[in-house]
């Protein structure tokens, strides 16, 4: 039995499977992320090593060199590239495309093991980081102050840097400019003497006392607490009362030999507000976190830290990447509903049927409800690729349906019930129907398996525009016949009561009889000159 015959003996439960795909449709749609475009996740690990106090020349040959040598040893790196500078290695491991970046950060992570042993002891733990589209700031803000500006550090972390990282699909707020505190110690070299001291002996003691040690971990059950112990310095009086030495049995304070001062180290990058200096924090989403959904977390959270801080502290939104987002998306969508409005319109003028056409119309919504689900499945987004993409099938999608329903409807005419007339026309027509819709298939599948940057841009494309046809395919060799079976009638039975459509679809037969008179003549030219036809086609 073919797959119009089943359809049309079993309507209910034809109706109940498509259905069926419309509310998963439904569902995915409402689960779907919405981004300017698709998560693009670069093949490459970058490693970044701190060497406090030492020079780019040193980095490169005590750090750079050994981790690069190392690196380069791993499965699957097609490239290594490295940038050393003065207390900063970064070297940059780029994958073939397709590599399982958790399974090639592992393997690194087993080769910096066996290579930091042979690191300089002043060396910091190499730290791996993988960009992603998520690395993206979702939104940047910008924070100003006067009288509170050398504590502005402390306020952007504690009264807005924490309170966003807190929120639902936050990432990570960081800043960018602003003061940075620092405690200027101005040693009194005769004193220093006196006391028996080097300034390396003095820089060493600071050193010493001013980190944070780990304290081992509380076990509650199922949980566990790290303990630390603050040493780092808040205070000048912290400094100033710290020991530094031993003289004749008595404790040297620094407070003995050196005057600290409580100042703001010059910053790297300065940042202008509305003629204000001050500094910027970027907020980043977790990776899958929607970013229109993030951005509106942000903003709902925006009044309540505004009301926290100090009176001449100002905060604004200096860029949000969700009202790009949401112009685009809106004026894709907005094409997207144009081109089936079109195709709607172009269908109803040719077949001249309220009833035919939309039974050819509803093979739209039931592929674009399957695109999405598509897409959710696939963890894809809703995105301008993803949206161009439908705009693309929407104009294929009806190709199938409205060949199948006008051979149905010529059957009807012939005298053909409706309901035998549906499952031979469409067993007449559908083997052409899916030759047709395979070819489309075989153009547009092979995109779907591309990978590199040409993948990122026209993968979703191949996916859903071949999801899409196939899906129509489908419908139309099931869900048509069905319901012309159901709401197709003989022209002869049909009535035009209203004199206005009466005349219009009077006008429209004479305008279709004189195309096809053309075109019936154009066609016997053609047969009977064929040298002359295959001279003009070439």
């Amino acid at each position: 039995m073919s797959l119009p015959s089943t359809s049309v003996s079993k309507p209910i439960t034809t109706a109940m499977v498509f259905t069926g795909i419309i509310i998963l449709g439904i569902f995915s749609f409402t689960r779907l992320a919405i981004d300017i475009l698709p998560t693009l996740e670069p093949p490459a690990i970058s490693v970044i090593t701190a060497y406090p106090g030492a020079s780019s020349e040193d980095v490169e040959l005590k750090v750079t060199k050994p981790i690069e040598d190392q690196i380069s040893t791993v499965s699957n790196v097609t490239k290594v590239t490295s940038s050393s500078k003065d207390n900063l290695s970064i070297i940059t491991a780029t994958f073939s495309w397709g590599t399982n970046l958790d399974e090639a950060a592992n393997n690194i992570r087993d080769v910096l093991d066996r290579v930091k042993r042979n690191l300089p002891t002043d060396a910091e733990q190499p730290m791996l980081f993988r960009f992603s589209g998520s690395s993206i700031p979702v939104m940047m803000l910008g924070v100003s102050a006067k009288e509170d500006y050398p504590a502005l550090k402390k306020i952007i972390t504690d009264q807005i840097s924490d309170p966003l990282s807190r929120l639902p699909g936050v990432g990570a707020a960081f800043m960018m400019g602003g003061p940075e505190r620092k405690f200027l110690v101005e040693v009194d070299p005769y004193k220093l003497q006196g006391y028996g001291m080097t300034i390396p002996q003095l820089a060493n003691a600071i050193a010493a006392e001013n980190v944070t040690v780990p304290a081992g971990e509380i076990d509650l059950g199922r949980t566990e607490l790290s303990v630390r112990v603050p040493g780092e310095f808040t205070t000048v009086q912290d400094l100033q009362n710290m020991v530094v030495g031993v003289s004749g049995g008595a404790y040297i304070h620094l407070s003995d030999v050196a005057h600290v001062v409580d100042s703001l180290s010059k910053p790297q990058s300065l940042v202008s507000i509305d003629d204000k200096i001050g500094a910027l924090v970027f907020v980043q989403k977790q990776s899958g976190a929607n970013t229109v959904e993030v951005a509106n977390e942000i903003l709902n959270a925006l009044p309540e830290i505004k009301k926290s801080l100090p009176g001449d502290v100002t905060l604004n939104v200096v860029f949000d990447t969700s009202e790009f987002i949401r112009e685009t998306i809106n004026e894709l969508a907005i094409e997207v509903l144009l081109g089936a409005i079109f195709v709607t319109l172009v269908v109803l003028a040719f077949l001249r049927q309220l009833r035919g056409s939309l039974i050819v119309i509803a093979t739209i919504p039931i592929s674009l409800v399957t695109a999405f689900a598509y897409l959710y499945f696939s963890g894809g987004t809703i995105n301008m690729i993803s949206l161009s993409s439908l705009a693309i099938a929407v104009g294929l999608v009806v190709d199938d349906a409205i060949v199948i329903l006008d051979n149905i409807s010529r059957h009807i005419e012939n005298g053909e019930k409706p309901g035998t007339a549906s499952v031979v026309a469409s067993n007449e027509v559908g083997l052409a129907v899916m030759a047709s819709t395979l070819t489309i298939v075989a153009v547009f599948l092979p995109l779907a398996f591309l990978t590199g940057i040409a993948g990122f841009f026209f993968k979703q494309l191949g996916g859903l525009v071949t999801v899409m046809v196939l899906v129509s395919l489908v419908a139309a060799l099931s869900f048509t016949p069905m319901l012309a079976s159901k709401f197709l009638t003989p022209q002869s039975e049909r009535s035009i009561k209203r004199t206005w459509l009466k005349k219009l679809y009077e006008a429209s037969e004479r305008i279709f009889i004189n195309l096809e008179t053309i075109y019936g003549k154009s066609l016997h030219w053609a047969l009977t000159h064929k040298l002359a036809t295959i001279g003009i086609s070439a």
